[in-house]
């Protein structure tokens, strides 16, 4: 039997869920260190600190009502209510260092100190009364001299081992040298935001903090919120130090030629630059110095909807043990996932670790590109499936960013939308469009569709094999 019914009831679960008291002798990781929390004014009987991914799969399958291995020894974990990202209930803190850097406007609602304040107390009374606690630290960035340190602090194992993939792997040595975070996120989404706070437009809240180094997360379950906010921190420090942050994913050619794919969400970042011929430097997050790219991200997050090792071996070969499926239905019984089902979410995913993936370049860097590709998911048919651009005409397209939202990405979204997405990923970019454009200058070459073919209303989405021919 399919989950189905079951799902409706495990969408209802949050982090309060338990099954059972908890033992008063449980035991929490060796390197628990309660002075963390403590000096953050959170209290808890339990805390999991950079647990490993068996301890968190226990935890899930204790705690979390609608946690199972699957049969390819694989998580499956459910978000609740939200399958996707919430844009429109993201807020970033104006204050005096930010007020004159930030593109305030749609995709950067302002949010003023004591809103903000007033949401991380709510966030940590809510995480003062759960039983047990998940704290993550880790990196972002693989060049150490543009690399940041980043601290989880969820209630959810679901979550911390969502992260523990997403974010860079500390050594031991390293985990025991981290110090003090260069940003905290409070995940604290099982629990709603106070709407009649000034600036919430909903029970849900992704607020970013700069001054005070921050991300408090309210109302929402769903595991990329935290991943892109750490994405979003990196689109504002990086540019100040004449670095270009990038929705795009990158490899690498056997003579060391790199190739860049921008794109929205949805559009073939993942499946495109996933090529056995090639290695893998990253499928999301990357950055461009005087050096050449380097990943943000230690883990991939491949959207799971009409998976088959046929079309896109290497992610499917990476759904073992480790890896994280999330919203997917699958047999109770057998444990396996039926990949065409959407009826949960069209925006099913699996995250899994790079080093998953057999020819991902680790350390995960990269020389200069020599091809630089746009993404765009055409919702109404008419682009050519390739064109090459002239300067200008790329930069127009960079800064335009005609493409298409992909159904499940965002809350609201069930279908391919046109939009035009500023840099092919507005909603994590922080500076005015203007600021990454000149970054990137002159080293666009051309814009690559990947989306519906015909009419609109009739028309079918290219496959990832005559992706890849086309490439």
């Amino acid at each position: 039997m399919k989950i189905r019914s079951p799902v409706a009831e495990a969408l209802k679960v949050t982090s309060s869920t338990v099954s059972g008291k908890l033992p008063k002798n449980l035991p929490h990781h060796a390197d628990a260190d309660m002075a963390i929390l403590h000096n953050l004014g959170i209290e808890t009987e339990a805390v999991h600190h950079n647990a490993r991914p068996g301890t968190l799969y226990d935890e899930a399958l204790r705690y979390e009502k609608g946690s199972a291995i699957l049969s390819t020894g694989a998580l499956a974990a459910f978000s609740g209510a939200k399958t996707g990202r919430s844009p429109l209930d993201k807020r970033v803190v104006m204050e005096p260092t930010t007020k004159d850097d930030v593109w305030w406007g749609t995709v950067n609602l302002p949010l003023s100190e004591n809103s903000f304040k007033i949401n991380r107390e709510r966030a940590i009374d809510y995480l003062n009364t759960r039983p047990r606690l998940y704290v993550l630290d880790g990196f972002a960035g693989w060049d150490p001299e543009f690399r940041y340190k980043i601290r989880i602090i969820t209630s959810r194992a679901y979550h911390a081992l969502f992260m523990h993939n997403m974010l860079i792997r500390p050594t031991a040595e390293e985990l025991a040298n981290f110090g003090t975070p260069d940003y905290t996120i409070y995940n604290a989404g099982a629990f709603p935001c106070n709407r009649a706070t000034e600036g919430m437009g909903s029970g849900t809240s992704v607020s970013l903090n700069f001054a005070s180094r921050e991300v408090v997360i309210l109302g929402t379950q769903y595991a990329g919120e935290m991943k892109k906010g750490v994405f979003t921190i990196m689109n504002y420090l990086l540019p100040k130090r004449g670095i270009l942050s990038m929705h795009a994913s990158a490899n690498e050619g056997k003579d060391g030629d790199v190739t860049i794919f921008f794109g929205l969400s949805g559009t073939g970042k993942t499946t495109l630059s996933a090529d056995e011929n090639r290695m893998l430097i990253g499928d999301d997050e990357h950055a461009w110095t005087s050096k050449g790219i380097f990943n943000i991200e230690g883990g991939c997050y491949a959207k799971a909807i009409g998976l088959t090792r046929e079309k896109e071996p290497e992610i499917w070969d990476a759904i073992r043990f480790g890896s994280l499926l999330e919203n997917v239905v699958f047999d109770q019984r057998t444990g396996q996932v039926d990949y065409d089902d959407g009826s949960i979410t069209e925006n099913t995913r699996v995250s899994y670790p790079l080093e998953y993936i057999p020819n991902a370049k680790l350390p995960a860097v990269g020389g200069h590109p020599k091809n630089i590709i746009m993404l765009t998911c055409d919702a109404f048919g008419v682009l050519p499936p390739v064109s090459k651009l002239t300067p200008s005409q790329a930069m127009y397209h960079f800064i335009s960013g005609y493409t298409a939202k992909v159904a499940g990405t965002e809350v609201g979204v069930t279908e391919p939308t046109a939009t035009f997405s500023a840099c092919f990923g507005a909603p994590f970019m922080v500076w005015h469009p203007a600021k990454y454009a000149e970054l990137l200058a002159e080293k666009m070459l051309g814009v690559f569709h990947v989306g519906d073919v015909g009419e609109p209303g009739s028309h079918s989405r290219l496959s990832a094999r005559r992706d890849d021919e086309l490439m």
